[in-house]
């Protein structure tokens, strides 16, 4: 499953086998009547390479269909697309010195079709009633509805913890730019929080892919949760990242990159961030640039957000600037002047509150 969730464009194949599909209905047809099976997605040349006997279909693909001509006892070969079955009793015989590591005959020669071809590949197991799929180097146990539900509002209350956290040092990290204060370890413990958010929500995602429209409810949940969480960490690190320094998407990159024994220290995304990653510097003093606050001000476009930014420098300079200042900003005007002056006030009083209440 790790080597899935680094690569997303495996997210389709689970949702081909999601509840509700006509897959899943034959899948689950398959399994109530105590049958095996084989199933290959994908027709082209290098699947007939490894195709011996079977009897040819050419039919339209549905759940029934699948499920009778699954009795056979060969492997049935379905077009990409899902369209048609195109053969069925079919005995697959990849190369033998493919490796693999499941036992079952079944199993084995469904890993070594997968990964000789690059076609997904699904075996049903008529003695422990298990579905696994294949592609490539990928495998995958498709887990029951119920466990899958559990494992999802596991991986939610967790992430509402984080999120509950993320709100906390976020509203530190306020409070402290209006006390012109900030540490780097105040900004690095915004972004570690963020980023741990990010990848529960991608574990949840894979969980919704399998789930389809069984996941409806919980996907509503995530969606709630993670409101505004990718705009916060995108503004942080663009208030704090270092001038001259990576850009801002690379610091995302970097970010990504980390291991989660890497996440857990402070100094590890301080040096994605850009600096040196030295324990002693987490104390380093920094001056927000202003772009996290000032996007949360009412109606305010991030064009002039960006204006404000390039001719003030940071934000005390934009706090310390009078509304004649900033109305000589190109897009300002005397409104918008007074809206910043004022939207900054009004956050800087609910962040003082939310701090010290």
């Amino acid at each position: 499953m790790e080597g899935y969730r680094k690569d997303r464009d495996f997210l389709h194949l689970l949702r081909l086998i999601a509840p509700g599909t006509e897959l899943r209905e034959a899948l689950g047809r398959i399994i109530a009547s105590h049958l095996g099976a084989l199933v290959v997605v994908g027709d082209d040349e290098k699947v007939m390479q490894v195709v011996n006997g079977g009897v040819r279909i050419d039919c339209e693909f549905s759940a029934a269909s699948l499920y009778q001509v699954a009795k056979m006892d060969g492997a049935v070969i379905l077009d990409e697309d899902l369209s048609r079955i195109r053969f069925a009793n079919v005995h697959l015989v990849p190369d033998p010195s493919i490796p693999t590591s499941e036992s079952g005959t079944r199993h084995r020669t469904a890993e070594r079709v997968a990964r000789q071809t690059d076609k997904l590949v699904i075996a049903v197991s008529e003695r422990m009633e298990r579905v696994t799929m294949y592609k490539g180097e990928w495998s995958h146990v498709v887990l029951p509805v119920r466990v899958l539900i559990s494992k999802a509002n596991q991986a939610l209350q967790t992430l509402e913890k984080y999120k509950s956290r993320l709100d906390q040092v976020s509203a530190t990290l306020g409070a402290l730019e209006f006390e012109d204060l900030v540490s780097l370890q105040d900004v690095v413990s915004v972004l570690q929080r963020a980023e741990m958010m990010q990848r529960i929500a991608e574990e949840i995602r894979v969980y919704l892919a399998e789930l389809g429209r069984e996941g409806r409810l919980i996907e509503l949940q995530l969606e709630e949760l993670m409101t505004g969480v990718e705009r916060e960490k995108r503004n942080v690190i663009r208030d704090y990242r270092p001038e001259g320094g990576k850009t801002a998407e690379a610091v995302e990159r970097s970010l990504g990159l980390l291991s989660e024994e890497e996440l857990l220290h402070l100094t590890s995304v301080a040096q994605a961030l850009g600096y040196s990653g030295v324990h002693d510097e987490l104390d380093l003093q920094l001056r927000p640039r202003g772009y996290r606050l000032l996007e949360r001000i009412p109606r305010l476009p991030s064009s002039v957000v960006e204006r404000l930014v390039k001719n003030f420098g940071d934000l005390q300079s934009i706090m310390q600037a009078s509304e004649k200042m900033l109305e000589g900003v190109e897009g300002v005007g005397r409104a918008r002047a007074h809206a910043v002056k004022d939207g900054l006030r009004r956050i800087a009083e609910a962040s003082l509150v939310e701090r010290y209440a």
